[in-house]
C-alpha cells in the first residue's frame, strides 16, 4: 500500500532531532472539506439522491484528532456538516439504557441526554437542520419517557425503537415488520439524513438500517455508508496514528486490523477495526436482504474517510501520535491507581507504547519536571512553550504548580521574565481566605482557575498582567508534565486552556477526596 510514509523518510529523521511545537501542522484543512464533501456527494447519487450516514466521532471539538494531526480544525465536522447543510439533515440517537443509566461523558462531565440538548442548541445555532431525536433499545424505561415527553414538549419529533427482533443472525426476522417494521419510521426530506449520537453503543447503525428497510417499502432505494475519522485506511497498520486510535480505546478494546474482505475482493490493503469487520458478514447479509443485491465488498468500502489524502507532513504527524500515545498511557496509570481504570486497559496501553517506540516522545518535559522536582523538594509541573523554551512551576505558598507555571509562562510569553508584579498577594490572599472560611477548602492553595481569574481582575489596573493575559492562546497545543495526580478541576482548566498535560501516576498527599 502506498502511504506517505515512504514519500516523507528524510523529514522524519529530521523532524525527530526537533521538537514539536503548536504552530505547526501537517494536515490541510481547506483540502479535506473538499474531498470529504465531494465523496459523500458521489455516495449521495451513487443510492439515487438518497443516503444514510452513520456520523460516528465527537462532532465538536475532536482533540484527540487535532493532537495527533496538528493543525487539525477540531470542529472541521461541523464545518463540514454547514457546507452540505441544504442537502443534510440530522437525526440524533440516544439510546434508553445510557438515559436510565444517567451515563456521563468523561470529557466533558454532561449525561448523554443533556450531551445531546448541548450539541443540537450548537448545531441549530450554526443554521443545520436537526429533524428528530430516536431513543434506542426502548423497553419502557422510566427516565428514557420522561426525556422524550421533555422534547416533546417542547415541540420536537420523538421516535422510539427498541431492540430488533431476531438481530443478529435471523435476516428473516430482521428485515421484516417482526423486525425493522415494528419500529416507527421517520419521515426525512433531504439527500443526506446524518445519523449521530452522544457516544458509541447509541443505536445509529440500527437506526440507519431500519429507514432504509422502511424506505424500501416505499420504493426508495436509499443507501447506507459510514463516517469515521479513525482508524485511517489508507495509512499502514502501524502508523503512530492508527495506533493512537487504539490506544485512545484501549479500554473498548479495539484493535486495527487489516480489512480481509476488502483483500480478498481487491487484492489491496485497507485498514479497519476489530469490530467493525467482526460484524461485517452480518451487516453485508441485512443490506443484502433490504436493496436485493450485494452493494458493499468490505467494510472499507462502507467508509466516506478522506483524512488520510489530506495529511501533509507524514513526520509530523508520527511524531505527534507518538506525543498521544504516552499520553494516553499517562492517563491509563492515573485511572487506574484512581481506581477508575482497570488493569487490562493499562497493559494494553502500555504495550502500545512500546509497539510505537513512543517511549521518549515526551521525555523533554518530563524530564524537566522530574529533576525540578527532586532538587527542589516540591510538587512541580514543567510546560514547554512554542519556542522549545521549559517553564516550571511549583507548589510552594499559596498556588498549586499548576498555577504556577501557568503564571511563569505567561510571564515568559510576555517578556516580563522574573517580574512578579503582574498579581499580588494583596489580591490573592482574599481568595485564600475565602476558599478557606467560606468554602472550607482543605486544599490550602490557590488552582489555576482561582489565580486566572486573579490575574483577569488584575488587567483593569495592571499593563503588565493586560500583557501576560493577551498571551493566553499561545498555550494552546503545549505539552506539560506535572509530578502528581492533578485533581479533576484543575485538569479540566488545563484542557480548557489547550495544554498537553500529563501526570505521574502519585497522590499529591492522603486526602482521600478530589476536590
Amino acid at each position: 500500500m502506498k502511504t506517505k510514509a515512504k514519500e516523507s523518510k528524510n523529514k522524519t529523521e529530521k523532524s525527530s532531532e526537533s521538537t514539536l511545537h503548536n504552530n505547526q501542522a501537517c494536515f490541510d484543512n481547506a483540502l479535506y472539506l473538499k474531498k470529504q464533501s465531494e465523496n459523500i456527494s458521489k455516495r449521495i447519487k451513487k443510492f439515487n439522491n438518497k443516503l444514510y450516514l452513520e456520523f460516528g466521532g465527537k462532532i465538536f471539538d475532536d482533540l484527540h484528532a487535532a493532537r495527533v494531526l496538528p493543525g487539525f480544525d477540531p470542529n472541521i465536522k461541523i464545518k463540514l456538516l454547514q457546507k452540505m447543510k441544504d442537502k443534510a439533515e440530522i437525526i440524533f440517537c440516544i439510546s434508553a439504557n445510557d438515559i436510565e443509566k444517567n451515563k456521563i461523558r468523561a470529557d466533558l462531565g454532561l449525561s448523554y441526554d443533556n450531551e445531546v440538548l448541548r450539541l443540537v442548541d450548537n448545531m441549530r445555532a450554526l443554521g443545520l437542520y436537526v429533524s428528530a431525536f430516536i431513543i434506542t433499545l426502548f423497553k419502557g424505561q422510566p427516565s428514557a419517557t420522561k426525556f422524550g415527553k421533555k422534547l416533546e414538549q417542547r415541540g420536537e419529533r420523538v421516535f422510539f425503537h427498541s431492540y430488533t427482533k431476531g438481530y443478529p443472525n435471523e435476516v428473516d426476522i430482521i428485515v421484516s415488520e417482526e423486525g425493522y417494521g415494528k419500529n416507527p419510521f421517520v419521515e426525512t426530506t433531504r439527500p443526506l439524513v446524518v445519523v449521530t449520537a452522544p457516544g458509541p453503543s447509541s443505536g445509529k447503525l440500527a437506526t440507519c438500517l431500519c429507514q432504509m428497510y422502511h424506505e424500501y417499502k416505499r420504493g426508495i432505494k436509499a443507501g447506507y455508508a459510514k463516517f469515521e475519522t479513525f482508524p485511517v485506511w489508507d495509512l499502514p497498520l502501524k502508523h503512530p496514528v492508527n495506533i493512537a486510535y487504539e490506544a485512545a480505546t484501549a479500554d473498548l478494546g479495539d484493535v486495527n486490523e487489516i480489512d480481509p474482505f476488502h483483500f480478498n475482493a481487491y487484492g489491496k490493503l485497507a485498514i479497519n477495526y476489530n469490530r467493525d469487520i467482526a460484524v461485517y458478514p452480518i451487516l453485508k447479509n441485512i443490506l443484502t436482504k433490504i436493496q436485493g443485491k450485494e452493494i458493499y465488498k468490505s467494510p472499507t468500502d462502507m467508509g466516506v474517510n478522506m483524512i488520510g489524502s489530506s495529511i501533509t507532513d507524514d513526520a509530523l504527524a508520527q511524531k505527534a501520535a507518538k506525543q498521544e500515545i504516552l499520553r494516553r498511557y499517562f492517563r491509563a496509570e492515573c485511572d487506574f491507581k484512581r481506581g477508575q481504570g482497570t488493569y487490562q486497559t493499562l497493559e494494553r496501553n502500555k504495550a502500545l507504547v512500546n509497539e510505537a517506540g513512543a517511549k521518549d516522545a515526551l521525555a523533554k518535559v518530563i524530564k524537566a519536571a522530574k529533576d525540578t522536582s527532586r532538587t527542589s523538594k516540591f510538587p512541580c509541573v514543567a510546560l514547554e512553550l512554542p519556542n522549545g523554551k521549559i517553564i516550571t512551576g511549583k507548589t510552594k505558598k499559596i498556588v498549586s504548580a499548576s498555577a504556577a507555571v501557568v503564571l511563569n509562562a505567561l510571564r515568559t510569553l510576555a517578556g516580563l521574565g522574573d517580574d512578579f508584579d503582574i498579581i499580588t498577594d494583596d489580591i490573592l490572599l482574599p481568595i485564600v481566605a475565602y476558599r478557606a472560611n467560606i468554602l472550607k477548602s482543605q486544599s490550602g492553595v490557590l488552582s489555576v482557575d482561582d489565580v486566572l481569574v486573579a490575574l483577569s481582575i488584575c488587567t483593569a489596573k495592571n499593563a503588565k498582567a493586560k500583557k501576560a493575559m493577551e498571551e493566553i492562546g499561545k498555550l494552546q497545543g503545549c505539552s506539560a508534565h506535572c509530578t502528581y495526580i492533578l485533581s479533576p478541576a484543575e485538569e479540566q482548566t488545563l484542557k480548557k486552556l489547550g495544554i498537553n498535560i500529563t501526570c505521574e501516576p502519585v497522590f499529591l498527599n492522603s486526602n482521600l477526596f478530589e476536590g
